[in-house]
Formats: C-alpha cells, structure tokens, sequence
C-alpha cells in the first residue's frame, strides 16, 4: 500500500532533511539533535532491528556534520549523541512491543474469521426458483461477527429463513446469536409449523438469557406463490414487486421479540405475503434503516430499493451495500445484515 510505503521511507526522508537543512545554514543553527527523528518514525513501521539499523545511520551522520559544523570536543556533542542512542533504545521497545500487538491482532483476526464460518455459513445461493443473495456488514472493525444472524435451510417443508439481531454488542451478543442459529438449524426440520420453529427457538433462549435481554427476528417460509413470515418484533420486509411497486411488509399485530413472550408480551402471529415470478423480497436488519449520515438522515431503503432491480441478484445487494456505506460516510455504526430472494423460474436449480 502506497501509505505503508511512505511511511517505510519517512524516517530516511527526516533524515535527509536534517542533513540538507544543517549543510545549507552551518554552525548558526544546530539541526542535529533532530536525527532522533529518524529511530522514532522508524519504530512506526519497522521491526526491531530495522529500527536499531535507522538509529545507527542517524549516528553515522551525525559524526561528520559535527566535523563540518566545527563542534567537536563540544560538551552538548555528548548529550545529542546520548538522545540518539536513548530515542533509539525507546524505539526498538516501542517497536517490539507493536509488532507483538501486531501478531496478537492478526491472532483475533484468525479466531473471528473461523467464528463466522461456524455461525453465519455460506447460505444456499438458489432453490428452486427462488435465488439467494447475502450481505453481512459488521460494526466491529477488527472482527467479522457480530450481534446480527441469519440462516437459510432447504427442509421437507420449503425453503426456510431466518435473520435476527440480538441485544448488545461483542462475545456475549455472539454468543447469544451461536444460541439462536443453532436452535433454528435444528428445529426448521423437525417442526411442521413456523409457529412452532418460534416456540423450540424461544424455549432454547430461556435457557440461556437472563434478565429483558431479546433477540428481534423474523421467521420465513417459501411456497409456491407466497412467502409466509412470522415477525417477532423485527423490522418490516420490503417487496419489490415485478411491477415496480415498493412496500412494507407489515405484520398485522405488533408481536414481541424472541426472549419476551414469557413476559406477557403478545405472541407472533404468521401472515403471509403473495410472492409471484419477478417479485423480491428484501429482509435485513435495523444497522440498515437506523445508519445515518453526518446530518444525521437515516439511510432511506424504500428510496434506494430501485438499486435492487439489477439483473444478478447479489450483484443489486453489493450495490445497495456500497450505497449504505457512501451515506454513512464510513464504517455503519451497528451491524447490518440483508438477505435479498427474488424468484425467477428461468433460474431454477
């Protein structure tokens, strides 16, 4: 990368600075006790021993230019040469001790990376006529997984999908998400009725959670020529029909999340949706519709939703995953998860 680079050359660059500026001005002002700044730019980018390396050259250079200087014998000679050798010295523990920092990073990097792959694996890309797309962005800069979940199963019953958030944030949110995906692997095959996959997934939680904590989701199911959902306090679906209209598909009651029913708070309901040749159905999660820009405008999906009418499918999500990063400016401040389906039987599998 061009500013790895730049950075490799920048404690020679300050060096060369400092020799040119002493040659051109002399005795009159003293330049050398800023060769330092080369061990210290070294200690940025390099190892050990390139730092130690940068420190002796400063040395090396700053023996003749205090001959051209005429200042030998001089009693400050001894302190500059004693800070090149200090800074030098600070410079390789910094050194070290980044490069530690350094492998410890690339360690979790390793470790996050394996999680995902155990988590959030590779979902089926088509069945039937229905094709798949996925994108999954995490608000952790230096780890891939986070609080957002999703799955699609291929069972006796359908296709079947799932994609949740859970409450919080870091290892205990994954955690919970590990509970969750796990629960619904299980029962997409072994329960007739989404209704009662939303049953074994809240008794698995009960198990685990503790407190108000929950985990908003919404449940799938594809048929022939309709999607039924079940939405568990989850953001509304948005279809994109071959027509060119954009809606939301709103649950006919509010229901609580997975983790609150035991609370007293309304149970699900399933309502299904008419989901014919040409039509889309986007889920995703609130890091999609609560990212904001510098002005603090939240993303507007429905506007965007016409970046989703391209041909290839995970191709129109990629495109509406670059638009969302281009509105907030930089890294999404929470997860954001989006499963795209679009049924086409010219693609079926």
């Amino acid at each position: 990368m061009k500013s790895q680079r730049i950075l490799r050359a920048l404690p020679f660059i300050a060096m060369a600075a400092v020799v040119v500026a002493d040659l051109m001005v002399g005795p009159t002002l003293v330049f050398l006790p800023l060769l330092t700044l080369g061990p210290a730019f070294a200690s940025v980018s390099g190892g050990v021993r390139r730092t130690a390396v940068v420190g002796g050259l400063s040395l090396a250079l700053y023996v003749p230019l205090v001959a051209y200087d005429h200042l030998l014998g001089r009693p400050q000679n001894t302190l500059t040469m004693a800070s090149i050798v200090g800074v030098t010295g600070a410079s390789m523990l910094a050194s070290r001790l980044r490069t530690g920092r350094e492998r410890e990073l690339a360690n979790v990097r390793l470790v996050a990376e394996a999680a995902q792959r155990v988590l959030l694996r590779p979902v089926p890309r088509g069945a039937g006529d229905v094709r798949v797309a996925l994108s999954y962005t995490s608000a952790a800069a230096e780890a891939q997984i986070g609080g957002d979940l999703y799955e699609v199963v291929i069972t006796p019953e359908g296709v079947r999908l799932l994609i949740g958030d859970v409450q919080g944030k870091g290892l205990e949110a994954v955690e919970t998400a590990a509970w969750v995906l796990g629960a619904f692997r299980e029962a997409a095959y072994d329960q007739a009725e989404l209704l009662g996959v939303a049953e074994r997934l809240e008794a698995s939680l009960a198990r685990h959670l503790s407190g108000e904590k929950f985990v908003t989701a919404i449940l799938a199911e594809v048929h022939d020529h309709e999607i039924s959902l079940l939405n568990c306090g989850h953001p509304a679906p948005l279809v994109l029909s071959r027509d060119g209209g954009i809606r939301l598909a709103e649950p006919p009651e509010e229901a609580a999340p997975l983790g609150l029913v035991e609370l007293g708070s309304p149970r699900p309901k399933p309502y299904g949706i008419p989901f014919e040749d040409g039509d889309q159905i986007l889920l995703y999660t609130d890091g999609v519709v609560e990212a904001r820009d510098r002005q603090g405008t939240f993303y507007p999906l429905e506007e965007r939703a016409r970046l989703l009418r391209a041909p290839d499918p995970q191709v129109a999500l990629d495109e509406l995953r670059a638009d969302l990063l281009r509105h907030v400016g930089g890294p999404v401040p929470d997860d954001a998860a989006m499963l795209l389906l679009r049924r086409n039987p010219a693609h079926r599998l």
